[in-house]
């Protein structure tokens, strides 16, 4: 008979806990967002842009957009939401969704208009807040293995890039390199990143 690990529902309760209190967080702005379809409220709305305003900066800059593009598009998305709010039906998503799935898309619109097409944006959830924390652990643990195969030149760049959020023109200050030899290895880490994770599925 297995003794009871307290430590074990401690973990366990913690996390359940932690769980609950984001979905609490996700069913307050969804109503928030409601709210603001229907009252145009201001003040409603600049609580939902300092809460959302830097964690869409921070997705956008992960999807690989240099800094002053992500601060661009960041704007544009908020600004989107308050013009669009009136098309948010919570009863198909939530607010968290609604707003990164908006941000998406204006990412793939700015890339499509500039003929950027670097790379392709990953395709998975708009949503980071939707992922569950391991699920996260093991996309982020497929992803570090995946980056091992690169060489270190294209890893380099990747991982300023994507994880320290650095502009291409930034990357090439630092490592000394030519704007378009970061370019270059970007898109051919991409490439052999897509390659590594079609033969894994």
């Amino acid at each position: 008979m297995l003794e009871d690990d307290p430590e074990g529902k401690k973990v366990n309760a913690a996390t359940d806990l932690a769980h609950e209190r984001q979905a609490r967080e996700r069913e307050n702005w969804t109503r928030a967002l409601a709210t603001l379809a229907e009252t145009r409220d201001r003040k409603l709305f600049a609580e939902l842009f300092a809460h959302f305003g830097p964690r869409v900066k921070a997705y956008i800059i992960r999807l690989g957009m240099p800094m002053a593009t992500a601060e661009e598009i960041t704007q544009e998305a908020m600004l989107s939401v308050w013009r669009k709010a009136h098309l948010f039906n919570a009863a198909k998503a939530s607010a968290s969704t609604w707003i990164f799935t908006l941000t998406r898309n204006l990412c793939i619109d700015r890339m499509r208009r500039e003929r950027h097409m670097e790379y392709e944006l990953p395709d998975d959830k708009a949503d980071p807040q939707e992922r569950h924390d391991g699920e996260q652990a093991v996309l982020e643990q497929r992803m570090r293995k995946a980056i091992d195969t690169l060489p270190d030149a294209q890893a380099q760049v990747l991982f300023l890039s994507y994880y320290e959020g650095k502009s291409h023109s930034e990357i090439a200050e630092q490592l000394g390199i030519p704007l378009g030899s970061v370019k270059s290895r970007l898109r051919l880490a991409f490439g052999k990143l897509k390659q590594h994770w079609e033969g894994e599925s």
